[in-house]
């Protein structure tokens, strides 16, 4: 398969995934502050006991896909890059073995590390918009710039961004599954 081919796939996904965020958030503040009338809607509860293998799910897309842009794609990974795959890695690891032993505290192992590597990719994407680094790339080491920028569809979807919503989806599955009702 062509490297452009698979690229477009993953962006087309996190252009999804983004988008369902966003109406998942707007319907849960939505019924929160009394604009929906139900409590909670029942489209909300379509992923409710799938937590963990949806987060998976996740976490293996952007772990392969990660690794089909440095291995395949040929796009070296810069030391940002490298951090947020030290916290999605696990992930894999955590989430299927949760799967596999039914475990309904996986949340306590992904929500740190979901959320450590959010922020770096959140500050990796913010430092691809702006070009304005809080901490110089190369305070970390020699690789290729924090900056550079592979490819951007739609606008805004770089790999960080692509990184961001993978941690965010995680981190929210995980929140569900903290909070569910028992």
């Amino acid at each position: 398969m062509m490297p452009q081919v698979v690229i477009q796939t993953l962006a087309l996904l996190t252009l999804f995934s983004n988008i369902a965020v966003v109406i998942y958030l707007l319907v849960l503040v939505g019924s929160r502050m009394g604009l929906i009338k139900k409590k909670t809607p029942k489209f909300l509860n379509v992923f409710s006991g799938k937590e963990v293998l949806l987060s998976l799910i996740v976490a293996l897309t952007a772990t392969l896909g990660s690794l089909y842009f440095s291995e395949v794609a040929g796009f070296e990974p810069c030391k940002l890059c490298w951090l947020q795959r030290i916290f999605m890695y696990p992930l894999v690891i955590i989430l299927g073995t949760a799967y596999l032993r039914k475990l309904k505290d996986a949340w306590n192992y992904v929500l740190p590390l979901s959320i450590t590597g959010g922020l770096i990719a959140a500050y990796h994407y913010y430092f691809q918009v702006t070009g304005n680094p809080l901490i110089p790339c190369s305070t970390v080491g020699f690789s290729v710039s924090c900056s550079e920028r592979f490819f951007t569809y739609f606008g805004y979807i770089t790999i960080p961004w692509m990184s961001l919503s993978a941690f965010v989806l995680v981190t929210i599955g995980m929140l569900l599954l903290k909070y569910k009702k028992s």
